[in-house]
């Protein structure tokens, strides 16, 4: 994704940015250009992600879902929004904290309090009521959306983790059938529910973002991606995880399901 021509904002957001220093923020694999914003005097920092052609779509779809899952959990607020046939721009709040991961990274004597804390901020937003979310992320869904990336070329195969290095994406298309059909048990899900998209304030959970996926899903599409992050730091914080959260009989076909159908996006 190419960088965001400054002189291209549309009018209204143009004048909301006049003395703002940017940053382009690196973290994160949607496509999309995203900056920080800070330094304006008396003003809040604010994170603005830009994109053209067939992401304008993805960021409208990511705009919705922010307002809505915002009426439920912390979420960034969104500030502005524009859209034209060609380029999207979503302007929000920043929320304020620093990552779970960063925690995890930088700070051993904290994981299990960052774990719990996670936990329990996932239960929260799987006790939405699914009769309240207009979205679906079902993997009935996903799977459409992923045989169009992988019939498109747009899978990283490069990026694909340790247990699947090496494979192609039509090898783990086919590894996925096999795998099918479970029961599903539907809830509300974030969707991309890694370390990096939680903030921690004070041991909390304080906000979460990236709510491009935001939907009706089975509850492992979040809860694996949490366990596969997890593990970078050591099976005992997965398995803590799990328990705080209250999975106390692991399906590992599913999981196995859901970390090979993310690996697509």
């Amino acid at each position: 994704m190419k960088s965001l021509r400054i002189d291209l904002l549309p009018p209204n957001m143009a004048v909301e940015l006049l003395g703002y220093r940017w940053v382009r923020n690196t973290v994160g694999q949607s496509g999309c250009a995203v900056y920080r914003l800070y330094g304006k005097t008396g003003a809040p920092d604010l994170f603005l992600k830009y994109g053209e052609g067939k992401l304008v779509d993805d960021i409208g779809d990511e705009a919705a879902k922010l307002r809505w899952l915002g009426g439920h959990v912390p979420m960034p607020t969104i500030v502005q929004f524009a859209c034209t046939s060609n380029a999207a721009w979503l302007l929000m709040t920043e929320v304020p904290g620093e990552t779970a991961y960063q925690i995890m990274k930088t700070c051993p004597d904290r994981r299990a309090d960052i774990v719990d804390a996670v936990a329990m901020f996932l239960r929260r937003i799987h006790a939405i009521p699914t009769g309240d979310c207009p979205f679906t992320s079902s993997h009935e869904y996903r799977l459409l959306r992923a045989r169009a990336r992988i019939d498109a070329g747009l899978v990283d195969e490069d990026d694909f983790d340790e247990d699947r290095e090496g494979w192609n994406a039509e090898q783990i298309w086919d590894a996925m059938q096999g795998l099918l059909p479970h029961v599903v048990d539907p809830v509300v899900t974030h969707g991309d529910f890694s370390l990096d998209n939680l903030l921690i304030r004070g041991g909390k959970v304080v906000g979460c973002i990236d709510a491009g996926r935001v939907g009706i899903a089975d509850r492992y599409q979040d809860l694996a991606i949490a366990w596969n992050c997890l593990g970078e730091f050591g099976a005992s914080y997965q398995e803590r995880f799990l328990m705080r959260y209250g999975v106390h009989e692991l399906d590992r076909r599913k999981l196995e399901f859901h970390l090979m159908l993310d690996e697509l996006f």
